[in-house]
């Protein structure tokens, strides 16, 4: 596994969060050195649909792409479907779209990167409901385990975390992908 010693992954969410898809990614980048950070539109805790809490580590209002050298997207779909609808977390993503920091998105967390304009032309996968979504944005869906686009890498659901963990850290590690 590459290291990302140093590097800071911020990890973008709220409640209804698909446990797994935090928890495993979470384990992987801080298992490879970076350290992570929880951010979400509220203070406190959030919870994943099967119960598990985390504490929150920053806002996404005053939240800023620049203090961060790539995401994660988890998904859940409470938690995507509520994620797009913060102005502040849209934004935030967006700025890790504009400065082409690698980003790492599974399952229903695309729809956030939708809002973001980070799909058009980027090829990717998700959860098989959101294809027509992606494709809709411009996005090239394939049904795979994980993709990798220029530093964007897509996977589908819980089942795909291993490659999708591998994937993130090595795409982490490379750094910024200009496109």
């Amino acid at each position: 596994m590459a290291d990302i010693t140093g590097k800071k992954v911020a990890f973008v969410l709220t409640d209804g969060f698909e446990d797994s898809e935090l928890t495993s990614p979470w384990e992987a980048v801080q298992g490879a050195g970076a350290q992570p950070t929880l951010i979400a539109p509220k203070d406190g805790q959030v919870e994943g649909k099967n119960g598990h809490t985390q504490s929150v580590d920053a806002l996404t209002k005053g939240a800023s792409a620049s203090d961060f050298d790539a995401l994660v997207l988890p998904g859940g779909v409470v938690n995507a479907d509520k994620i797009r609808m913060d102005e502040d977390a849209v934004a935030l993503v967006k700025g890790f779209v504009e400065q082409g920091k690698p980003i790492g998105v599974i399952c229903h967390g695309a729809w956030i990167l939708i809002e973001a304009g980070g799909v058009d032309g980027r090829q990717m996968t998700s959860y098989p409901s959101l294809k027509t979504d992606l494709r809709n944005a411009g996005a090239d869906w394939v049904d795979e385990e994980v993709v990798t686009d220029q530093g964007l890498v897509s996977s589908r659901t819980p089942d795909d975390l291993p490659a999708f963990n591998a994937k993130i850290v090595e795409e982490f590690a490379e750094g910024v992908h200009p496109r």
